[in-house]
């Protein structure tokens, strides 16, 4: 039976293949996708955002959908729709681009709030409601939603309970100047991607997350989470601190982590390396504080004391 460590090689592997150099941000990926939860990704455009996300979908055998999105993207271009078809008389649903494995919703903040709420609510849900018809999404599914961190005009930000909805926020970067060159004259990623085989199956999801349900978590690291999210609550330089959804979201973050790495018990250090990722969207900066989310976490972790580790 694969384990999770394995699992992860191997999507890693795969996707190295085109996304040279991410290895780390292809495991938080995983990690995501494992968890169930979404990614939100803010990163500067032609960073390999929308290969990375097809090379993973044809390393777990799923679909990709990629959805430009913009102010006069409608909800229903994103859920589908129901059409008159005259051969059978009747109305048919016709579904849209969300019902697959893996969606790419690109710069998810040029559309308007209507439009980023049906979204949030497929990715909450697992499932659309269309003229009163609910229907199932596919599974496995993951959203990763793209924002770029420079050009805010025409934009429409995602609130903070909407940003509390994705389970981490990442950024890939550029890459090294030798990995850039070292792409230089080879195969476009296209082709490299047409290539790719399925490496996992359905049923090693199954075996996967069944191990990362039988890590333990000892109370005393139960007990560093909360004092790092209440941390984030009692800050004066954040308006509101992290959510019970982020509390959650940390927990699981570590449980994986840990398998990743081979163990069935989560130690401080899992919990530290997810905490950024999953921490710093998710909190609300004060009115006249500058600083940058993630420093204010840096710092909260810095200063918390870390239970020893007792195994």
């Amino acid at each position: 039976m694969i384990t999770v460590k394995e699992y992860t090689d191997r999507i890693v592997k795969n996707v190295g293949q085109v996304i040279i150099g991410k290895d780390d941000a292809i495991r938080q990926i995983v990690i995501c996708f494992l968890a169930g939860g979404h990614v939100l990704l803010e990163d500067l455009p032609g960073t390999g955002k929308t290969m990375l996300l097809r090379a993973f979908a044809r390393s777990i055998g799923g679909d990709f959908k990629r959805i430009q999105f913009t102010p006069d993207l409608m909800p229903s271009d994103l859920t589908g729709i129901h059409f008159y078809n005259q051969k059978e008389g009747d109305f048919v649903f016709r579904k849209g681009p969300v019902f697959s494995n893996v969606v790419l919703a690109d710069e998810i903040n040029r559309a308007t709030p209507r439009t980023q709420s049906a979204l949030l609510e497929a990715m909450e849900e697992r499932q659309i409601s269309v003229d009163g018809e609910t229907f199932p999404l596919e599974e496995p599914f993951i959203v990763m939603g793209t924002q770029n961190p420079i050009e805010s005009y025409g934009t429409f930000p995602l609130p903070e309970a909407q940003l509390d909805r994705f389970f981490m926020k990442l950024s890939l970067g550029y890459m090294e100047r030798e990995q850039e060159i070292s792409i230089m004259g080879r195969k476009d990623s296209k082709d490299i991607i047409s290539e790719l085989e399925n490496v996992i199956s359905d049923e090693d999801i199954a075996a996967v997350r069944s191990e990362i349900e039988a890590v333990s978590v000892s109370e005393d690291v139960k007990a560093y989470i909360m004092d790092l999210v209440e941390g984030t609550r009692k800050s004066a330089q954040l308006a509101s601190g992290v959510s019970a959804r982020g509390t959650l979201a940390l927990y699981k973050a570590a449980k994986i982590s840990a398998a990743m790495a081979g163990r069935d018990y989560v130690i401080p250090e899992d919990v530290k390396k997810e905490a950024v990722f999953v921490l710093a969207h998710r909190v609300l900066v004060a009115p006249g504080s500058h600083v940058d989310p993630v420093r204010i976490i840096e710092r909260i972790l810095g200063e918390t004391k870390v239970p020893l580790e007792n195994v």
